[in-house]
């Protein structure tokens, strides 16, 4: 199940809670659970990671899965705005995405993020 509105935050030199944070938005709770789903199988599929710890549950509207250089939030539409983690690292670069189609440059990061 793919989340939307993806971002990625490099945090390195700024933080050190993680290298990356990886933010996302789901549009239901049933989708919310899916995609919570698919980041941790496909995670654990493609580089042998499971998450060092997790909080937040799907009636939160925000689920949070730590794997330690990279955090990822998943936030239901409706507080992904209220918690503005973008606004609050404003100082982050974005991470490029160029790996998803019909989606430009989100930044002018030179380093891109690529699915293998």
């Amino acid at each position: 199940m793919q989340a939307g509105d993806i971002v990625i935050l490099d945090l390195r030199g700024i933080s050190t809670l993680a290298d990356y944070f990886v933010i996302c938005t789901a549009t239901s709770l049933p989708h919310l659970k899916a995609v919570n789903r698919d980041i941790r199988l496909k995670t654990e599929e493609e580089i042998g990671e499971r998450p060092r710890s997790s909080e937040g549950d799907p009636g939160s509207m925000w689920l949070v899965i730590d794997y330690v250089d990279v955090v990822v939030h998943v936030f239901h539409e409706e507080k992904r705005h209220l918690y503005a983690l973008e606004d609050l690292w404003s100082d982050a670069p974005r991470v490029n995405l160029d790996f998803l189609p019909n989606r430009g440059p989100s930044s002018d990061s030179s380093e891109s993020w690529r699915l293998r």
